[in-house]
């Protein structure tokens, strides 16, 4: 009988490596709520398939009704965990959310440029719980650092408005392609507008770019106030675009997977209810099969003033 040394015999009993999915960065801050950040954009990505490298450049205090504080992570600690992680994987797509301070923007801006090629999905939040100095320079900071690097700008239509177009006159809002001309401006190519207002209940978004509205989808309105839902939103968008997706389709099928996520959303607490993002991963119910937590939700939600869902 032919001996079989250990070597051997481990190769034969070891299982073939599967090839790595896309890798995405993220630089968000660590939400303790699990609503929206690192934490949503990891579950997020990873639900499109691919692999979160999440880099903390904030702490939040909050809970799932609102955000009461936050703690910017030193810039030089930031850039530490990124190249660290850089030197080692290879990445297919960039995820920007709050980076936590306007020396944050600078440190994140300055990796950005070392990889052109990348793709930059750039996240915009209603950043009200930022003092207003704080704010302004952050502001600044990002339009004239990230904005040029970004492949498509995401934020309600409010939230971008008031960034882009802070001197707007007209008698009405501005269009998704007014606040793509201005992103144009500063760098960016294309704009995800949510939340636009429609008459009939509904809410409109919009993928835009200068010339003009090239994609969306509208949303019902919903008897929900949700948070996370743009973080979600963005993430999914980064994850397809990493593996390949091309940005129309991109678009579409992030926007899909949001509206479902936002459907089968849940309320842990006492404040908003969190987009689930394995709602494709609940076993199947039988037909006419009602829930307890269902027949609670639904005494809720009668309970419940109606207000509009906002992605946010």
């Amino acid at each position: 009988m032919t001996a079989i040394s250990p070597a051997t015999e481990a190769d034969a009993t070891d299982p073939v490596e599967q090839p790595a999915p896309a890798c995405v960065m993220s630089f968000n801050v660590a939400d303790p709520s699990g609503a929206g950040g690192s934490a949503g954009d990891v579950a997020t990505i990873a639900a499109m398939g691919a692999h979160a490298l999440p880099v903390i450049t904030s702490i939040v205090m909050r809970d799932t009704a609102e955000i009461f504080d936050h703690h910017a992570i030193e810039a030089e600690v930031i850039v530490e965990q990124a190249r660290s992680v850089l030197e080692d994987v290879t990445i297919a797509a960039w995820k920007v959310g709050f980076l936590g301070s306007t020396e944050g923007v600078s440190a994140v801006a300055e990796i950005l440029a070392d990889y052109p090629d990348v793709p930059l999905v750039a996240y915009l939040p209603n950043l009200a719980f930022v003092e207003e100095d704080e704010q302004q320079s952050y502001l600044e900071a990002f339009r004239d650092l990230v904005l040029p690097q970004t492949e498509v700008l995401v934020g309600s239509h409010q939230t971008l408005s008031d960034f882009l177009l802070p001197d707007w006159e007209g008698e009405r809002p501005p269009s998704s392609r007014e606040i793509a001309v201005a992103a144009n401006k500063h760098g960016a190519r294309y704009v995800l507008v949510t939340s636009v207002p429609l008459p009939d209940q509904f809410l409109d978004n919009v993928l835009a770019s200068a010339q003009g509205a090239i994609t969306g989808e509208k949303f019902e309105r919903f008897e929900t106030t949700f948070v996370g839902a743009g973080e979600t939103l963005s993430a999914g968008l980064a994850a397809l675009l990493a593996t390949g997706v091309e940005l129309h389709a991109a678009v579409g099928e992030a926007l899909a997977f949001l509206d479902q996520a936002l459907d089968a959303g849940f309320r842990p607490g006492m404040g908003n209810v969190i987009p689930d993002r394995f709602f494709w991963a609940l076993p199947e119910e039988e037909e006419g099969e009602t829930t307890q937590a269902e027949n609670a939700a639904e005494t809720e939600a009668a309970a419940t003033p109606k207000n509009p869902r906002h992605v946010h």
